[in-house]
């Protein structure tokens, strides 16, 4: 019997994971097709009898809104939300607002590949001249984070979300966790790969092949310690997960008519 559980997923697709862009510290609200797939998660996590207590999101729109949506689906929108930073989706620094196919075919497949999954390599960081940076650090959400906005991060490997990670999860979601509560954990692509690195004790080099598709609920059973008591679970249908999966590791590839 599983001591622990809790549910962890990446928010419902944004408008720019529809247009193929490194979203990352922007902040973008669900595309229509990301409302429905939080609410579709909803759905599901009611038909399943889960009940909250406590829901941890990213300061980040598409986060809450994800976790605002599933909530309304279950008639559990009383549910308290705490918001962080530490659980934004991964900083792509120069990389924010590219497109990741046209970067496939003007780098190579491997090489975007190595950016968006790998464990510890750091893209470039983002430059004061960049076309999105005045929006990210004059944003008035980061005035509340709990380091100074000049130690925010310009770029993040996959160790650094992890790393900004960890003090949260210890220190905030773990105690909430022992305490009893079911948690639910709307967060990104990357904060949820780091998060599933630590508690499955998945290794550097195979971290670079798992990936979360949007709006899909992963069950996490602990023993008393937090470990794993098997390998995650995506809650819903299978078949679909897959190709859900397939599709997020497609958009890191060239489109077959440029090839």
């Amino acid at each position: 019997m599983a001591k622990y559980r809790l549910v962890l997923l990446r928010h419902g697709e944004g408008a720019w994971n529809k247009e193929n862009r490194f979203c990352s510290w922007v902040d973008q609200k669900l595309s229509s097709d990301g409302i429905k797939e939080a609410q579709n998660c909803g759905k599901h996590l009611k038909a399943l009898g889960f009940e909250f207590d406590l829901v941890f999101t990213s300061v980040l729109s598409r986060s809450i809104q994800t976790a605002w949506l599933i909530l309304e689906e279950m008639g559990q929108e009383w549910v308290p939300i705490q918001s962080s930073w530490r659980l934004n989706e991964r900083h792509y620094g120069a990389l924010i607002g590219l497109n990741r196919a046209e970067m496939a075919l003007n780098h190579g497949e491997e090489q975007v590949k190595i950016w968006r999954r790998s464990y510890d390599v750091t893209p470039p960081p983002i430059a004061e001249s960049h076309p999105y940076y005045e929006e990210i650090y004059n944003d008035r959400r980061y005035k509340c984070s709990d380091v100074s906005q000049d130690n925010l991060p310009k770029a993040e490997s996959l160790k650094d979300v992890l790393d900004r990670l960890l003090p949260y999860w210890n220190e905030k979601i773990v105690p909430e966790l022992k305490s009893g509560k079911m948690i639910l954990i709307s967060a990104h692509g990357n904060s949820s790969r780091a998060l599933l690195k630590h508690l499955e004790g998945i290794s550097d080099k195979d971290i670079i092949n798992v990936t979360l598709p949007t709006g899909v609920p992963i069950l996490l059973e602990l023993d008393e310690n937090l470990h794993p008591l098997g390998p995650h679970q995506f809650l819903g249908d299978q078949e679909a997960i897959q190709a859900a999966i397939k599709k997020v590791e497609d958009q890191g590839k060239v489109k077959s008519a440029e090839k």
